[in-house]
């Protein structure tokens, strides 16, 4: 097996908890679907959230998907002008044995005009 790392990200309509809550939800569930993977297959999961996200822990929505035993890190992204706003990313680190150029990164809502070269 081999360690590899999955990006995703996706946007919030407002700094509100439960919206944070069901887009991480919903980018979190879509990367271990897309993936095939379980939580036993992930080392662990860095969260991302631009500085107008202050609401919730992006984190929190993971933990209820079952990710108790996974570490999980939440940051704030630099705040560069002209950014896209709202955005929820994650890196997560995983086990598989998907070649590096099988690997589905994830992007979703408004956020797949961060990445239109693999945004599905």
């Amino acid at each position: 097996m081999a360690v590899r790392a999955v990006r995703g990200a996706t946007q919030v309509e407002a700094d509100d908890r439960d919206q944070i809550l069901e887009a991480t939800t919903e980018l979190v569930s879509e990367v271990m679907s897309r993936n095939e993977l379980s939580t036993d297959d992930v080392i662990s999961v860095i969260f991302t959230t631009t500085p107008d996200l202050a609401a919730e822990f992006p984190a929190l929505a993971a933990r209820k998907l079952g990710f108790h035993e996974v570490p999980l890190l939440c940051a704030s992204e630099i705040a560069v002008p002209g950014a896209l706003p709202r955005v929820i990313r994650l890196m997560a680190h995983i086990e598989t044995d998907l070649p590096r150029a099988d690997v589905q990164h994830v992007y979703l809502r408004g956020a797949t005009a961060l990445r239109l070269d693999i945004a599905q």
